[in-house]
C-alpha cells in the first residue's frame, strides 16, 4: 500500500491534491507540529546535502552527482532508520518544543 506524507499546511499542499487524497481515501501519514525531526525525507536530503556540499571538487555534472549521492544513500538510510527510536523519544520528551535533531 502507498502512504502519502504531508505536513497538512495549506501552503504545502494544493487544493486539488487535498481533494484527491480525500476522495480516494488514501492513507496519509502526519507528524506532530514542530516535529520535522520525524520527516525522513527532509532528513535524508539534509544528510545527503551535508555529504556532497563539502566535496572537493564538487560534482561537475549529473553523473558525478548521482554517483556521489548513490554512494551515501544506504549509509544515510541506515542512520535514519537506526535513529528513529531516539528521534521519536526526543519528540515525546520535548513535548511542544523543538528537539536537537
Amino acid at each position: 500500500p502507498t502512504m502519502f506524507e504531508t505536513s497538512r499546511k495549506v501552503l504545502c499542499i494544493s487544493c486539488i491534491i487535498r481533494e484527491w487524497l480525500l476522495e480516494t481515501g488514501s492513507p496519509q501519514m502526519e507528524w506532530p507540529a514542530l516535529s520535522a525531526d520525524l520527516n525522513p525525507i527532509e532528513n535524508l536530503w539534509d544528510q545527503l546535502n551535508r555529504y556532497v556540499e563539502p566535496s572537493n571538487p564538487l560534482p561537475q555534472n549529473l553523473n558525478y552527482l548521482s554517483a556521489a549521492l548513490q554512494e551515501q544513500w544506504d549509509p544515510c538510510i541506515a542512520l535514519l532508520v537506526n535513529s528513529m527510536r531516539s528521534r521519536c523519544q526526543a519528540v515525546i520528551d520535548a513535548q511542544v518544543h523543538m528537539t536537537h535533531y
